[in-house]
């Protein structure tokens, strides 16, 4: 009844709602949340399914940095073809040292084999300026510095960088990831018949690859073990793993299972397995027995 005393007609089934609200509360029948045990399977299944899945999240995103470098590799080869057709096909000038009497490396006056490209003022380093890259040589062709760089060689310059390899700011590496197979050094490659199997750079920490075994795949002699400098012993055993960087299968100081990202000098890129070098022969280097 209001307070007019007027009866106010209440719904049919008001009371019977009522009453089943009552009952399920007096029943414990109302909806509830998850218990801690439930929560703690759920996270444990999320964290057993993470567990599964980086792995092969990890693997997917290496992949991708391999196909990038390879992607980077084929533009830089195309640089040095456009440079060799309006060359007479002859590679640049990349020195390193100049020569002492005796033949031997002049190391007190080292000219580049580096890995700047800028000076601190922004201009780029010409290739017969101390500190530069072997890029440097090709500017008339980059129009992105970009493209010598390899996601992959990140982790690389970082290793180098604990030993502080040319003491140089790990940053500058980034852009400076492929390594130019120095015995083509100013070289006419008209004179080379067997092209497409002549490295002309490849995916190596070293920019200027040079000092045979001491930075190149192939052996002296049999038995022996290619990249001497890096290997167990040698003075730049640290920064192996800087080689072999791709698809990497072991963690092993001085065993990856990886590869190496290669340019012929037909333009085609390939990869080369880890080898301890007596598969890769020198021609693949020198292949007009130059040294």
């Amino acid at each position: 009844m209001d307070y007019e005393g007027r009866l106010i007609k209440q719904p049919a089934n008001a009371g019977t709602a009522s009453k089943k609200r009552i009952s399920r509360h007096r029943n414990g029948k109302f909806p509830r949340g998850f218990t801690l045990v439930e929560l703690l399977v759920v996270i444990a299944i999320i964290a057993i399914l993470m567990a599964i899945l980086m792995p092969a999240l990890q693997r997917v995103r290496k992949q991708a940095q391999d196909v990038a470098c390879r992607s980077n590799l084929r533009q830089v080869g195309l640089i040095i073809y456009l440079h060799l057709q309006n060359n007479d096909f002859k590679m640049p000038h990349v020195y390193q040292y100049d020569f002492s009497s005796t033949g031997g490396p002049d190391r007190s006056n080292r000219k580049c084999n580096e890995y700047s490209w800028r000076h601190s003022d922004g201009t780029f380093y010409q290739p017969d300026e101390d500190d530069s890259y072997w890029g440097t040589a090709f500017l008339d062709y980059v129009k992105d510095t970009e493209i010598f760089s390899c996601p992959a060689f990140r982790n690389a310059a970082q290793l180098a960088e604990l030993d502080k390899l040319y003491g140089y700011d790990v940053k500058q590496f980034y852009e400076s990831a492929f390594g130019l197979n120095g015995w083509l050094d100013y070289e006419n490659t008209d004179r080379i018949r067997n092209q497409p199997e002549v490295i002309v750079a490849l995916d190596h920490l070293e920019p200027r690859i040079e000092n045979g075994t001491a930075d190149m795949l192939f052996n002296s002699g049999p038995g022996t073990e290619n990249l001497t400098g890096y290997r167990q012993g040698g003075n730049r055993e640290t920064w192996y793993r800087g080689i072999f960087r791709h698809n990497i299968r072991s963690s092993g100081r001085w065993k990856t299972g990886g590869t190496i990202n290669v340019l012929w000098l037909d333009q085609h890129v390939s990869v080369i397995k880890e080898t301890l070098g007596d598969d890769i022969p020198k021609r693949y280097f020198d292949p007009l027995g130059k040294n």
